[in-house]
């Protein structure tokens, strides 16, 4: 490559990453307040178990659905509620997909979805915050609190959307919603870790 073509497309490569940090941030003040929809494909909702002590194993809730209402300047108005089909519930191992789909499990056919909801949320620091809501699950409802941590904000660079996601945690006992399939052999305690996408829609 010629030393002027290489210039060029080392400027060229240059301002597109300047231009790509300008419109992302993860300054929590600077996020755009208003009404926000759950983007599917770059969300990911996982949980783990511990087997006989042994090992731990993780599996994935996919194809959320759900909104988010953010005030940057007042976090108690927030507001979340995602809702999760069973039926995406996934593993490396497809028979354990089918049980744990199965009413040995979380009982798809009669529990088809996995909700969250939000009563409450209470800022813990610069980006994050304590979420408490209802989880319902295998057709019990319980509250849960889980640990949000805001990542970043900005005009996504593929679909031109403003955008801003975040990490979350939480530690539920799986019996307290009665999955109680070989407690405690397979730990009752499973972590949730979720990692979250959100599209602005209005506001």
């Amino acid at each position: 490559m010629k030393p002027f073509v290489a210039t060029a497309v080392l400027g060229a490569v240059l301002l597109a990453g300047s231009a790509f940090a300008q419109t992302i941030s993860p300054d929590a003040k600077a996020v755009q307040a208003g009404t926000y929809a759950v983007e599917p494909s770059h969300t990911r909702v996982q949980f783990s178990v511990t087997h006989f002590g042994f090992t731990r194993y993780w599996g994935d809730v996919a194809d959320a659905s759900g909104s988010l209402v953010l005030d940057p300047k007042n976090a108690a108005a927030d507001q979340v509620s995602v809702t999760i089909p069973v039926a995406s519930v996934s593993t490396t191992n497809a028979k354990l997909d089918e049980e744990l789909k199965s009413p040995m499990f979380l009982n798809g056919g009669a529990y088809p979805t996995i909700t969250f909801v939000s009563k409450s949320v209470t800022q813990t620091g610069p980006t994050t915050a304590d979420i408490t809501g209802d989880l319902t699950l295998h057709g019990v409802t319980r509250p849960v609190t889980l640990k949000a941590k805001f990542n970043a904000g900005g005009s996504n660079p593929m679909s031109k959307k403003y955008t801003v996601g975040f990490d979350a945690h939480g530690v539920i006992n799986r019996s307290d919603f009665g999955v109680k399939a070989f407690v405690p052999m397979v730990s009752d305690q499973t972590d949730i870790t979720i990692s979250a996408a959100f599209e602005k829609t209005a506001g």
